[in-house]
Parts: structure tokens; C-alpha cells; sequence
């Protein structure tokens, strides 16, 4: 189920959209919780490898896939127990947090946009603060749509019985 979500992810990308506003954390997150550990690193990954073909690549490429990577592995810890709406939304914000903290690491360290020092740092992590609240948003409305969809779908027997057997794993 969650290799559906790979072209809407790239597709997502690939449209106009507010910066940072896409689905790729909540793709993540849903994948950890609701499909096989492989499929939810796999899935958020081929989404931005599949869009960055066409967009271009960029010297913080290793950090923007590593923090998906992250989200996945923070998803399968937090939802190891199953998902209720407090949970689904504290991994929502974390997501954000993960990706802006390790992608602006990343443009600091690799880049020469800012001086490698503290300031640089707390420089970069400044200037970047307009693209959290994006980031957030984004990661909150899909999660939302996901997760409250699935929950939907499944409350009125929307989803395919093997779908649902495939969450006892």
C-alpha cells in the first residue's frame, strides 16, 4: 500500500506548492505505521529520488534523504505500540523538527552560504526559520490526511481485508 503513495509524493514535489509544504514526512510516518519496515524507508525515498531527477540535485542531498530515513525509523518506535491522534501528531512536529535540523546542519556544513563557525550556524538555523513553519504545516495536514483517511477507510471496511491483516505483522 505504501508504494502508492510513491508517485503522489514525487508528484506532490513536482507541482506547485508552498516551499517545504509536501507530503514526504507524513509518507514516512504512515509507512512506519501501517506498512512493512522496508516499505517505509523505501517509499518517502523513491518519492524524493524520483522528484529530484526532475528538479535537480543539491549539496545537501545526503541530508535531506538521511532525515527521511530518520522519520521512518522514529515512526517504527513511536508506532511500534499502534497509533492514536497524540501520537501521530507529536511525530508529525518531530518529523519537522528532524528535517530541519539535520537539513540545515547539512546546508552549514556542506555549503558556503554561511561561515563555518557558531554564528554561521545559528546564522543558517535563523535565515531558515520561514521554511519551519511550512514544514510543519505540511507534515501536519498529511499526516492528518493520511492517517485519518486510513483510520476512516478502515472504520467503514474501506480497506481491502489483507491490508488490514497485514498490520499484525
Amino acid at each position: 500500500m505504501n508504494y502508492l503513495l510513491i508517485p503522489f509524493g514525487a508528484l506532490a514535489r513536482l507541482l506547485p506548492h508552498l516551499p517545504n509544504f509536501t507530503p514526504i514526512g507524513a509518507i514516512a510516518l504512515f509507512g512506519a505505521a501501517h506498512g512493512k519496515r522496508r516499505t517505509a524507508l523505501i517509499a518517502p525515498l523513491a518519492a524524493l529520488a524520483i522528484s529530484d531527477f526532475f528538479i535537480g540535485g543539491h549539496a545537501t542531498l545526503a541530508y535531506v534523504y538521511g532525515s527521511f530515513a530518520l522519520i521512518a525509523l522514529m515512526g517504527m518506535v513511536i508506532f511500534r505500540n499502534g497509533v492514536t491522534v497524540p501520537k501521530a501528531i507529536g511525530a508529525s512536529l518531530a518529523s519537522s523538527m528532524i528535517v530541519f535540523t539535520v537539513t540545515n546542519f547539512g546546508m552549514w556544513a556542506s555549503g558556503t552560504l554561511y561561515p563555518h563557525t557558531w554564528q554561521g550556524l545559528v546564522t543558517c538555523y535563523a535565515m531558515a526559520l520561514p521554511f519551519l513553519r511550512n514544514t510543519m504545516l505540511g507534515d501536519l495536514f498529511y499526516v492528518g490526511v493520511f492517517f485519518g483517511g486510513y483510520a476512516y477507510a478502515r472504520r467503514h471496511a474501506l480497506v481491502p481485508v489483507a491490508v488490514r491483516s497485514n498490520e499484525s505483522r
